[in-house]
Order: structure tokens, then C-alpha cells, then sequence
């Protein structure tokens, strides 16, 4: 299996590039292209869209949401979020996800 582009492998888990539309209509989270797309309700101040992203994520994986951190681009839309854990278990489960939502 090859992984996606917006994904990476790590010796402690996995990164995964993404770009976040705040203040969305709705919640979700959708592979467009090779390229990974949350949208969330939260709006962009104090840290709300982040908190809001990393519950998204959480649910949609099914993972806990201790295991998510933003390494990168904490005040932009377009963010690396490290999820820790075993490698090959999470590149299977989102996998699995871009399976189940094509």
C-alpha cells in the first residue's frame, strides 16, 4: 500500500498536512485530490478552530484526542498534525477511512 501524500510515517507515529476552512457551515473532513480538507464551525480565535480540528480528527479516526498535537502552522489554515502511535496502525486506519469515504 502506498500512503497518501498528506501523510508521513514517523518513528513514533505519523503527520498528516492538512488545510482547515474555520467558521464552515459544517463539520468535516474530506480527501480531495491527494489533499486533506477539514472544514469546522469553530471560528479562528483563541485557539477554537485547532481545538476543533483535533476533535474532528479524533472522532473521525476513532483515536484519542491526547495522541493529536499541531507541529506546524498553529495560526494558519494549512497545519502538520503529528498522531502518536504505531505507525502501520494509523496509516492503516486512515486508510481504511479513505476507503470508506472515496
Amino acid at each position: 500500500m502506498i500512503d497518501p501524500p498528506f501523510l508521513r510515517r514517523g518513528a513514533s507515529g505519523v503527520t498528516v498536512d492538512l488545510r482547515v476552512q474555520p467558521r464552515a457551515r459544517r463539520t468535516a473532513l474530506e480527501n480531495a485530490q491527494g489533499m486533506l480538507k477539514a472544514a469546522v464551525t469553530a471560528p479562528p480565535e483563541d485557539g477554537k478552530a485547532n481545538h476543533a480540528l483535533i476533535e474532528l480528527l479524533a472522532e473521525t479516526w476513532r483515536l484519542p484526542k491526547s495522541s493529536f498535537g499541531i507541529i506546524k502552522g498553529a495560526s494558519t489554515r494549512t497545519k502538520t498534525v503529528s498522531i502518536a502511535g504505531q505507525p502501520c496502525a494509523l496509516v492503516g486506519r486512515i486508510a481504511q477511512w479513505m476507503d470508506d469515504h472515496g
